[in-house]
């Protein structure tokens, strides 16, 4: 590992005369060896504090002491409070020509510094808090408790506005942050960096700068070729699958940052038709004509897809969705119906762990039926088992029933920490939707199928209710439909 050439090259304030040879020999192959062996479980490691009082380094760790001292002086050198914005803006250039050509492991030990050494002045925090509760009740309190607030404002934050100030800098530092991402649940030694990142991309990712634009045929092919990459929820097989979803009958909008030019931060899909759509199968038939647009009485979002995992944390769909209603509204007043076809990829994991205690609620009418289905005891495993194949049961099959049923619950009761506990239903039900219709076979491609057996599920939005469901949900209420609510037991 050649730890001089960032250091000379990529860091453009540093002093020329680090002394690295030192370092430079004791990289040997099996020092980076022990690095790429132990890299999945870094959370073991010594905290950054320990390696900067420390002459040599361990096995598993990248920088040498003496490297890691130099970075942080730079790092530290970014912020400076004696130097202009635009001086601090040149040295983060310069670390972040050596960031795009560090290894893993050395952008992991920079990810620790920034986390673990740059954090508020307890002394001042300390203070602070004192001079705020001695103010409380008195006409002072509303200035204590912002000087209490500036207090516990770590550097950190001006670190990563001063890398946000140059070209490039917002995008590298999204990067950034994804790249980190498996690596947060190992070393909570990340979480304060990880979660001043999602805090700062909150306010620089607002939607009051993001701009709503349409994604068509006529885009340019790099953009639509990021489509078909991100894609999340209904993989694009192929152009002539991309150029049936950009059709006539159809809308996709997606929202933008101006300073990540070109890149789609999130994109919706939709299908403009006389009627709430039941299955994926027709709006993704390539051979199909188009709809007639002047009878498209309901518009479908069937795909919603986030692109960036460094903006992991950050809510767009929201107002995306609010935007792209008041979008279609205008150039098509006929609309009256807003509703999405929607997957529900928790389902099977949770009946997998639930089916026993949902067969132990079944009235005894109800599971004798299954167990005629079965052709013999109603047990968990059988259940399962059976499911397996739900394209071949029939309208009235006991087994169909029940994971109609189930389903129902899941999408309908089934909360974690007071959401609802499919993550795609957390986020239509968050944005004032109902669990409008549970929709069988729906979805009979393989990944549909190992999802939910098939099942797809329509939100709908309805414009006079959307605040009166989010205050639902609330309190602890999933809005559903009345269908809905018949098939709950």
């Amino acid at each position: 590992m050649d730890t001089p050439t960032w250091i000379t090259r990529g860091v453009a304030v540093l002093r020329p005369k680090l002394a690295v040879a030192a370092d430079a020999a004791s990289a040997r192959p099996e020092a980076r060896a022990a690095t790429d062996a132990k890299a999945a479980t870094p959370g073991n490691g010594r905290s950054t504090r320990e390696r900067l009082g420390a002459t040599l380094r361990k096995g598993e760790e990248a920088l040498s002491p003496r490297v890691l001292r130099r970075t942080l002086e730079e790092l530290q050198a970014i912020v400076d409070p004696r130097v202009s914005e635009v001086e601090g803006g040149r040295r983060a250039m310069g670390v972040a020509r050596w960031y795009a050509k560090a290894t893993p492991e050395q952008r992991r030990d920079m990810w620790l510094l920034m986390s673990e050494q740059f954090t508020a002045d307890p002394a001042k925090v300390k203070k602070a808090q004192a001079q705020y509760a001695a103010a409380v009740g008195t006409p002072d309190e509303a200035a204590a408790e912002v000087q209490y607030r500036r207090a516990t404002v770590s550097p950190r934050r001006r670190l990563l506005q001063r890398f946000s100030a140059n070209p490039g800098g917002i995008r590298l530092l999204v990067e950034m942050r994804a790249e980190m991402q498996p690596h947060i649940k190992a070393d909570k030694r990340l979480a304060a960096l990880d979660v001043e990142m999602e805090y700062m991309f909150s306010t620089w990712f607002d939607v009051g700068f993001l701009d709503l634009q349409r994604i068509s045929w006529d885009s340019p092919a790099s953009l639509i070729e990021k489509l078909i990459k991100y894609e999340a929820v209904h993989d694009i097989r192929s152009w002539a699958d991309v150029k049936n979803r950009l059709d006539s009958d159809r809308r996709c909008y997606g929202f933008f940052h101006p300073r990540l030019e070109g890149e789609p931060l999130i994109f919706v899909e939709v299908a403009l038709v006389d009627d709430m759509a039941g299955s994926i199968t027709p709006l993704l038939d390539e051979a199909a004509e188009p709809a007639d647009l002047s009878k498209a009485t309901t518009a479908i979002f069937y795909s919603i897809s986030n692109t960036q995992a460094g903006l992991r944390g950050v809510s767009f769909g929201d107002s995306l969705i609010k935007r792209v209603v008041e979008t279609l509204k205008l150039e098509f007043p006929k609309l009256k119906c807003f509703a999405t076809l929607s997957p529900i990829p928790g389902l099977r994991g949770w009946l997998g762990k639930n089916a026993a205690s949902l067969l132990e609620q079944m009235d005894s009418k109800p599971r004798a039926e299954l167990a005629r289905a079965l052709e013999g005891e109603a047990t968990p495993d059988r259940l399962l088992a059976a499911l397996d194949k739900p394209l071949e049961l029939d309208a009235k099959s006991p087994l169909r029933a029940f994971a109609l049923a189930a389903a129902a619950q899941y999408l309908g009761r089934e909360t974690n920490e007071g959401k609802p506990a499919d993550p795609v239903a957390r986020f239509h039900l968050g944005n004032g939707a109902r669990v409008e219709r549970l929709n069988w076979a729906a979805d009979p491609s393989v990944k549909g199928l190992k999802q939910s057996y098939g099942l797809m599920v329509n939100y709908l939005y309805d414009l006079k209710r959307l605040d009166k469901h989010r205050s639902q949900l609330a309190e602890g209420k999933i809005a559903v439909s009345s269908a809905v609510e018949g098939l709950l037991p």
